[in-house]
């Protein structure tokens, strides 16, 4: 939009900009050096960004700054919960919060032994973290089978070449001080189902890693704007919602949660936005 002509504001809740790839990718996988040297060269076309600066009424501060279109992109900062019978709730954590404490220098205290629940990619990296912050023992606990794992291959060969222990087919059923109780499970027509089988693993804490979500609550009650059965944000083949002038991409739209995906939506609907400012429609150019 920059180079498009546009005088471009970003608002940015955290303390640094970046979003997921600051709070949500270890910084062995994405150097910060790397990633700050692409923040300048943003912020050298001309683009403002504000630091600590929730919004929460998305028209207010539309019209408080003049603006005259809006491009939302929230990332998915939410971990999701999962009920588990625990005598500690304070030795239970969520994998977004961990990987964002440890990035902002916050140690937490995890123990010797850690177990991380889930499958996916961010288990991968809540795990390989916990290793370098001196966890004697990081063990991911996932229900299915390596098959059906949502995460890369590559990143579960990884984290075993590292170390980290993974037992496929098992779900957390209790949590104690200093262990848990596990539950073994077997596939049935392509879905874990409960075997009966229950074994003991020492722990003195569980990261859930069960997925993420966006928090679109503050979208609500803006006109026009319609939420799909996930809470995602249904927008259109131009990346704007059903509010005119009001446009959406990355983690909080259905689509693949990747950073490779957000920065195709941020070009995308930086062409969309100078189209529909223009009151012409954007044609793509071929290749």
């Amino acid at each position: 939009l920059a180079r498009d002509g546009h005088d471009v504001t970003i608002y940015e809740a955290g303390p640094m900009a970046g979003g997921m790839m600051n709070f949500g990718i270890p910084a062995y996988r994405l150097p910060r050096n790397v990633l700050r040297a692409e923040i300048k060269r943003i912020e050298d076309l001309g683009v403002k960004i504000i630091l600590n600066k929730k919004v929460i009424d998305v028209m207010t501060e539309k019209s408080d700054g003049d603006f005259d279109a809006v491009f939302i992109a929230i990332g998915a900062h939410i971990g999701k919960k999962t009920e588990i019978p625990a005598r500690d709730a304070s030795k239970i954590l969520d994998a977004v919060t961990f990987l964002r404490d440890v990035e902002l220098g916050n140690r937490p205290n995890i123990g010797r032994r850690v177990a991380i629940y889930g499958g996916g990619n961010t288990a991968m990296d809540a795990a390989r973290t916990a290793k370098r912050l001196g966890a004697e023992e990081a063990l991911i606990i996932y229900r299915r089978d390596r098959e059906h794992m949502p995460a890369h291959d590559f990143e579960a060969d990884e984290a075993l070449s590292e170390g980290i222990k993974i037992h496929w087919l098992t779900t957390i059923k209790d949590l104690d001080e200093t262990s848990l109780t596990v539950e073994r499970m077997e596939i049935v027509d392509g879905r874990p189902v409960p075997t009966g089988e229950l074994e003991t693993l020492e722990a003195d804490s569980v990261i859930l890693a069960l997925g993420q979500s966006t928090e679109t609550g503050f979208l609500q009650n803006v006109v026009g704007i319609k939420f799909d059965s996930d809470g995602t944000v249904i927008v259109n083949e131009h990346m704007m919602t059903g509010s005119p002038g009001i446009f959406a991409g990355g983690d909080m739209v259905p689509s693949e949660r990747t950073v490779t995906i957000a920065t195709g939506h941020g070009k995308k609907a930086a062409r969309n936005i100078d189209a529909w400012l223009a009151n012409k429609p954007f044609e793509r150019k071929p290749n």
